[in-house]
C-alpha cells in the first residue's frame, strides 16, 4: 500500500520507519525543509517511561489562581476568543481528579514500556543510529514535603503497575548526583526511576531520516498540506499545491497542526498546543553538568545530559498557537537553570528553541484508524512524543495489519 505521513517530527518518522518495514511504500511530507524542525528539534531529552503522569492531576485547581495571575508561574494559562481552547481547558479541568489521572497512568505505562523495548531493538538492529543516548536514570526533586509525601504515594500506585523507583532522601540524591550538592537544602526528598533514558530527539529523526531514505521511503519537503478533502466511497485526498497528493492512505501525524486539519473533514480531536521553551547549553570538559536525567518537579523544568551538551527544558503556556518567543519566559527558563547549575549558565554557550506540545485533555494520545476507510491517526502525545514514538508507531502498524484492533490498540483509538 502507498501510505502518506503528514509530519516529519518524530511520531511521522517512527510511524515511516515501522510501516515500511512492514513493506508498505511509505512517503513523508513536511511544510519545512529539514526534518524533525517543530516540536521534535529541542525537546527535554527525556525519555520518561516510567513517570507518565499527566498534567492533569489531582492538584491542579489549587494551582489555578496563580497560574491566572503570575507571570513567573511554570504553567501559564491566557485566555483567547476561541471556542477551541475553552473547549480543551474545561475537558482538562474535568480530567484533574485522582481517578482519571491514574486511569491515564494504567492506560500510558503499556505503551511507554513497549516503547521502551522497542527503542531499544531498534538501536540494536539499526547500529548507525546515533543520537546521544544513554541509560542515565532519572531523578525528580522534590521541594515540598508534602509534595514529596503525595510522590511517595504515586511510587507505590506505579509499583503495584510494574514500575521500578525508589524514594530517596536529600542526602541519597547528592551521593547519586553530586551536581546537586548545592541545592541540597532546598530538598525534600527524590524519586529515582534507573530505568529511564535520554537522547537526542532531533538527531534520532535525522538518523531515522538517512535510514529511510536508503529504504525506498520517500520525502516531499518543503510541501505544505493545505487540506484534506473527502473523495467518493469513504476516502479522503491530502492536498498541497492545489492537487492532491498520491497515496491510497493518509496519516496524520501533524503534531499540533492536527486539529485544524481534521476538522473540515468533520473530524475533532482535543488536541490543542502547550508552548514550550528550551536552552542548549554547549558544556566545557570541566563545566559540573548531571550524569542522572532530573526534573525539578516544583518548577516543572527539566535537565538532560546529552553527550557535551546540557539540554534544560520546561514552562507550559495555554496560549493558542503562535510561535513566537516571550523573553521574559525565556528569561524565567535561564535563571532556573542558573539557580541549578550556575557554571553552565554563566559559562557556555547556549541557544533556545520554543516548541507547541500536542496536548490531549487527559494526556493520552490517539492511535489508530477513522470513521475514513484511508485516514489514520497518531497525534496528541504532548510533552511524552519521544518517549511514546516507537510503541505508538507499532500500534499504528498494528492496525494496518489487522482492523481486529487487541486491548492495548483499542486503548488509544479515537473512539476511546
Amino acid at each position: 500500500m502507498r501510505i502518506l505521513i503528514l509530519g516529519a517530527g518524530v511520531i511521522g518518522l517512527a510511524s515511516a520507519y515501522y510501516l515500511s518495514q512492514a513493506g508498505h511504500e511509505v512517503t513523508v511530507a513536511d511544510r519545512h525543509r529539514d526534518v524533525a524542525n517543530e516540536t521534535s528539534a529541542g525537546n527535554g531529552g527525556q525519555l520518561s517511561y516510567t513517570y507518565v503522569a499527566p498534567l492533569a492531576g489531582p492538584g491542579v485547581v489549587s494551582k489555578l489562581p496563580r497560574w491566572l495571575t503570575q507571570s513567573d508561574s511554570p504553567v501559564r494559562f491566557r485566555p483567547q476568543l476561541s471556542i477551541e481552547q475553552w473547549r480543551w481547558c474545561f475537558q482538562f479541568l474535568s480530567a484533574c481528579t485522582r481517578e482519571q489521572s491514574e486511569l491515564t497512568i494504567r492506560k500510558l505505562l503499556p505503551l511507554s514500556f513497549l516503547s521502551r523495548t522497542l527503542l531499544h531493538e531498534l538501536i540494536a538492529a539499526e547500529p548507525s543510529l546515533k543520537f546521544d543516548f544513554i541509560r542515565s536514570g532519572k531523578l525528580v526533586l522534590h521541594r515540598d514535603p508534602s509534595a514529596m509525601q503525595s510522590a511517595i504515594g504515586l511510587l507505590e500506585f506505579q509499583r503495584s503497575l510494574g514500575c521500578d523507583q525508589q524514594a530517596l532522601s536529600p542526602d541519597a540524591c547528592v551521593e547519586l548526583e553530586p551536581t546537586l550538592a548545592d541545592l541540597r537544602p532546598y530538598l525534600a526528598g527524590a524519586i529515582h526511576t534507573a530505568s529511564e533514558d535520554t537522547a537526542d530527539c532531533q538527531r534520532f529523526c535525522k538518523g531515522l531520516e538517512a535510514l529511510l531514505r536508503t529504504r525506498g521511503v520517500q520525502f516531499l519537503m518543503d510541501t505544505s498540506i493545505e487540506c484534506l478533502k473527502s473523495i467518493s466511497n469513504g476516502r479522503v485526498e491530502a492536498w498541497s499545491n492545489g492537487a492532491p497528493l498520491a497515496s491510497d492512505h493518509v496519516v496524520v501525524a501533524s503534531g499540533a497542526a492536527a486539529a485544524h486539519l481534521l476538522r473540515p473533514v468533520g473530524i475533532h480531536v482535543p488536541v490543542y498546543p502547550l508552548k514550550g521553551y528550551s536552552l542548549t547549553f554547549d558544556l566545557q570538559p570541566q563545566t559540573a553538568a548531571p550524569r542522572i536525567s532530573i526534573t525539578d518537579f516544583s518548577r516543572k523544568v527539566v535537565y538532560a545530559r546529552l553527550g557535551m551538551r546540557l539540554r534544560v527544558a520546561g514552562i507550559a503556556d495555554i496560549d493558542g498557537y503562535s510561535l513566537e518567543s516571550d523573553p521574559a519566559r525565556l528569561a524565567m527558563l535561564r535563571a532556573e537553570a542558573a539557580a541549578v547549575y550556575p557554571d553552565a549558565v554563566a559559562t557556555c554557550p547556549s541557544s533556545d528553541w520554543i516548541g507547541l506540545r500536542p496536548a490531549t485533555p487527559r494526556g493520552t494520545p490517539i492511535v489508530g484508524p477513522t470513521h475514513y476507510r484511508n485516514l489514520w491517526l497518531n497525534v496528541g502525545h504532548g510533552a511524552l512524543g519521544f518517549t511514546l514514538a516507537t510503541g505508538s508507531a507499532a500500534l499504528l502498524t498494528q492496525w494496518f495489519a489487522s482492523s481486529n484492533g487487541d486491548e492495548l490498540r483499542s486503548t488509544f483509538a479515537l473512539s476511546h
